[in-house]
């Protein structure tokens, strides 16, 4: 018997596509690539800093859903459409993370699935 629980936002995607929103093995919890999209919505179009405070809020969701906190967080994986937007990226990065300092990764990707989404994130947490 298995002890991964699957974790779901509820979109229709996650059963067209196969994903769940996070899974959890044991004490690991993968994240699956995090948006800006809330239902319909993309949230901060055309800012870089409000797609990631709101992509960690979704995150975060997540990592509840699972029994974790984002202190429990070891690793954020972050694609960006546009690198020179680093900082705007970095400092929202920051606000959260600054003490915890998960290992962290900031790679530029041509697009996302929108072009409207400036930002992609996945993290792994350990509890």
């Amino acid at each position: 018997m298995s002890d991964r629980k699957n974790i779901s936002s509820g979109t229709q995607w996650e059963d067209i596509v196969g994903y769940s929103r996070a899974v959890r093995m044991g004490n690991i919890i993968e994240v699956a690539g995090t948006t800006a999209v809330d239902g319909e919505k993309i949230i901060g179009e055309n800012d870089a800093y409000a797609q990631t405070k709101f992509i960690f809020q979704k995150i975060e969701k997540a990592l509840k859903e699972a029994g974790a906190q984002m202190k429990d967080v070891v690793r954020t994986r972050m694609f960006v459409t546009d690198i020179s937007k680093w900082e705007e990226i970095g400092k929202a990065h920051g606000e959260i993370f600054r003490e915890i300092k998960p290992a962290a990764t900031m790679v530029e990707v041509k697009s996302l699935i929108n072009p409207l989404l400036m930002v992609e994130i996945e993290v792994t947490a350990i509890v």
